[in-house]
């Protein structure tokens, strides 16, 4: 492809120089000039400060953090932030991230919990929790967010700031990745002051191959290609200071993503020991799935990212703009249980995202009469999502006639989804004094959005009323320094998310209690917040601690299991029952979260550094009416292990068409609780070579996952990496050898209930309507922890990296 052409090209070209630039020896300059070695600068108020002075919890993730634990894709980074969640959807649909004990489903079609920035601009998760490269920082931010900037967001806010160009030095970097796993990974960027001082170019690039989820089916009529994940991509900033007053900045681009796989399976009774045995065993260490046909997914990721910055008197004018395109195609085969032996039906799938943002703040640079810092700001997006897909529904004789299939009904299904939001914020903060901080602020938000349908053929069916949500929101918050090194800080806060339509194909009729599970009214929520930041010993010892309440009302719980409910499906000539299976639902519950966060960081010699970081967050649905399996109508979810008939759930549900149960809950899949340790030692082995040995490891308590699911609770596990190499004592090279999951441990972290495939059949004796039913497997569609990974990387940088 020719990006990646242009990236080897590029690196060629790195490497040529790199020779010249070791040679001469030139300096590394700090990505935060100024700043000394152990402080870490964020930005997480609008101002350049150092973690330790901003009163909430900022987890920063820098760029040596990133290149030395070989952190490849955007989601490695929850491995360093403990309750932090991040995913890209099996279905190569969307991506989504989620902090302090509350679930957020994507296919939900809510506002996302935690906010994505790119360069400060607001991005979509998908185009973020891709491969990643050339990246300065990570800053991940805990609590409501909006009054500063960008998107309102009860959870948090993860912003991605790639390096930018240096005006000043010319620079490169080159790092290539190879592992036992059959990945391999090249990436690199070049830096050029194009008019010293003025104008800079920063052109950075990757390729990645690897062999994806490494899942192989064991059906004998499979296609025995390998599953594969191909991604390339390149990137290319420019900065234009012609005057202190004034700086522009322009950034481009583009990831191209191409990847087969199969789902993952296991047999259902190794879950739970009555169901009955599958034909073939297949535990989670096997790797293996019942499917005959891969799924296939092709992306494409674009990013147009502008800022124009003005300052004058101690004031600084922003404007912010960016956009983003997404391209998606996926054809996903549908016959989960393997029903169809040598056939199989999909699900064709084409989306395009729009997604345009438009920001202008006013801020203060010097304080206003000596005491006050503020921000204020406009902000408007509009998102275009439309998505157009065609299902296949398999139509069989009855088995007295053999069961062979004698068509495939298609039905081609087209939904929209235009999101309007404008918003104003500010946010002032009084200095009292040297010691006291008081802050205010507010944000006014609109959000629009025209009545939602669902096209089936030529029928449009209404599927969410429109959107005209409007709700003032705030945060508060104040900090005292008790001392230099230790500050305490409260912190109050409120959050708005209008209320989701969730798309559901199969719902063409609805009954009240169905509409109540699909559309769903806005959510509200508080929070409160304590904490210490604290630094002993010179700086060289951290410690913070902070604790947190936050209530939800109407959060937008999505079930994550399938459940069965009466759908009705177009065989061609009409719209007739069936017994449907999904997990496109869902509920407006009552949340209460709390959650306790603590981080410790020790430099116990100029050597030798350990750090640790613990998250716990208990969140809970108090009497919450969802969706659920209830065929005996006890209002207690059903253990299911096979699919009900068409007559047993309309004679459970009668009009209703789905179950519904009261529920007392955790609000989350992932564990409460998590924690990281992270350590490094060093030490030179001559006056131009340094070794190195790190470790990395990861704590997860035990969770109950899906609530519903009595048979997929996960146990407590531990995770570590192990890193070792040598390198430059000036960074200029470091070539590091590391085992990831070194203990090879294997833990299910979801077991599905039995995979299922829903048909139509023929009803006699006119053979001219059909009647809606389900086979159930004998297997479950699993997630486990990634294997283990041997690799070695090498980097080679020089001039201003």
């Amino acid at each position: 492809m020719s990006y990646r052409h242009l990236l080897l090209a590029s690196v060629a070209f790195g490497v040529a120089l790199s020779d010249q630039a070791i040679a001469q020896d030139l300096p590394a300059p700090s990505d935060a000039a100024g700043a000394s070695e152990d402080t870490i600068i964020v930005t997480a108020r609008r101002r350049e400060e150092s973690v330790q002075e901003v009163p909430l919890v900022v987890n920063a993730v820098g760029a040596e953090d990133i290149e030395k634990l070989n952190l490849r894709d955007g989601t490695d980074v929850q491995s360093l932030v403990p309750g932090l969640q991040l995913r890209n959807e099996a279905n190569g649909i969307g991506a989504s991230g989620q902090l302090r004990g509350v679930q957020y489903d994507i296919n939900a079609s809510a506002g996302p919990t935690v906010a994505f920035y790119l360069n400060d601009a607001p991005i979509d998760a998908g185009s973020v929790l891709q491969a990643m490269y050339d990246i300065g920082q990570v800053e991940v931010l805990r609590g409501p967010q909006g009054t500063l900037r960008g998107t309102a967001t009860p959870s948090g806010s993860i912003t991605f700031t790639t390096r930018k160009p240096d005006l000043y030095q010319a620079g490169g970097t080159m790092i290539g990745t190879l592992t036992d796993t059959g990945l391999h990974n090249l990436n690199g960027a070049i830096n050029v002051p194009m008019i010293e001082g003025i104008l800079g170019v920063r052109v950075a690039g990757l390729t990645q191959r690897s062999n994806a989820n490494r899942v192989r089916s064991i059906d004998d009529d499979a296609d025995l290609d390998k599953p594969y994940a191909d991604t390339d991509s390149i990137r290319a900033i420019a900065t234009l200071q012609p005057t202190d007053w004034l700086k522009l900045e322009g950034m481009y681009q583009v990831i191209d993503r191409e990847a087969r796989f199969y789902d993952q399976y296991a047999s259902y009774s190794l879950a739970n020991p009555s169901a009955p045995e599958s034909a073939v065993l297949i535990r989670p260490k096997d790797r293996r799935s019942i499917q005959e046909t891969a799924r296939t997914v092709e992306q494409k990721f674009e990013v147009y990212n502008w800022r124009a910055e003005v300052r004058y008197a101690g004031q600084a004018l922003i404007y912010q703009g960016s956009r983003s395109n997404l391209r998606f195609h996926s054809i996903g085969n549908q016959d989960f249980a393997n029903f169809l032996q040598g056939q199989d039906i999909f699900q064709d799938t084409n989306t395009r995202s729009k997604l345009t943002s438009h920001e202008i703040r006013l801020q203060s640079e010097v304080r206003v009469f000596g005491m006050f810092d503020y921000v204020l700001g406009y902000y408007r997006t509009r998102q275009n999502a439309p998505t157009a897909l065609t299902t296949q529904t398999p139509v069989l004789l009855p088995p007295f006639l053999g069961g062979s299939v004698v068509a495939i009904a298609e039905t081609p299904i087209g939904t929209t989804g235009i999101t309007r939001e404008t918003a104003f914020f500010g946010n002032i903060t009084a200095h009292i004094g040297d010691r006291t901080q008081v802050s205010v602020g507010l944000r006014q938000i609109d959000l629009e959005s025209p009545a939602r349908f669902l096209t089936i053929g030529a029928n449009d069916i209404p599927t969410g009323p429109a959107v005209n949500d409007e709700k003032l929101i705030y945060t508060a918050s104040i900090q005292h320094n008790f001392t230099p090194d230790l500050m305490v800080y409260a912190s109050t806060g409120t959050s708005r998310r209008a209320g989701p339509s969730i798309v559901n194909p199969s719902l063409t009729v609805l009954s009240p209690l169905l509409q109540s599970f699909i559309t769903l009214p806005s959510e509200d929520s508080e929070s409160y917040e304590v904490g210490i930041k604290s630094s002993w010993l010179n700086n060289r010892l951290i410690f913070n601690l902070t604790g947190f309440y936050q209530k939800f009302d109407n959060y937008p719980y999505k079930i994550s299991t399938p459940i069965y409910y009466q759908g009705f499906t177009f065989n061609g000539t009409s719209l007739v029952p069936t017994v449907a299976n999904s997990a496109q639902f869902g509920a407006a519950v009552p949340v209460k979260v709390k959650g306790i966060e603590a981080e410790v960081d020790f430099k116990v010699t100029p050597n030798f550094r350990i750090g640790a970081i613990a998250a716990y967050s208990d969140g809970k649905i108090k009497n919450g009416l969802i969706p659920c399996d209830d065929l005996n109508g006890d209002g207690v979810p059903d253990l299911t292990s096979a699919a009900p008939t068409l007559d047993q759930l309309q004679a459970a549900y009668g009009g209703d068409f789905i179950g519904a149960c009261n529920v007392t809950q955790r609000s989350s899949l992932q564990s409460p609780f998590n924690a990281t340790i992270q350590a490094e030692y060093n030490f030179p082995l001559s006056g131009s070579v340094d070794a190195f040995a790190r470790g990395l490891a990861n704590y997860y308590g035990s969770s109950k996952v899906e609530p519903t699911n009595a048979f997929d609770d996960l146990g407590s596990y531990g995770l570590l990496n192990l890193y070792a190499g040598l390198r430059d004592p000036d960074g200029a090279w470091e070539l590091n050898f590391y085992a990831k999951n070194v203990f090879d441990t294997v833990k299910v972290t979801r077991f599905d209930p039995p995979a299922s495939t829903s048909y139509q059949e023929l009803a006699p004796p006119t053979f001219q309507s059909t009647v809606g039913k389900s086979f159930t497997s004998t297997y479950s569609i699993i997630q486990i922890t990634p294997p283990r990974e041997f690799g070695i990387s090498l980097r080679l940088s020089f001039g201003s990296r």
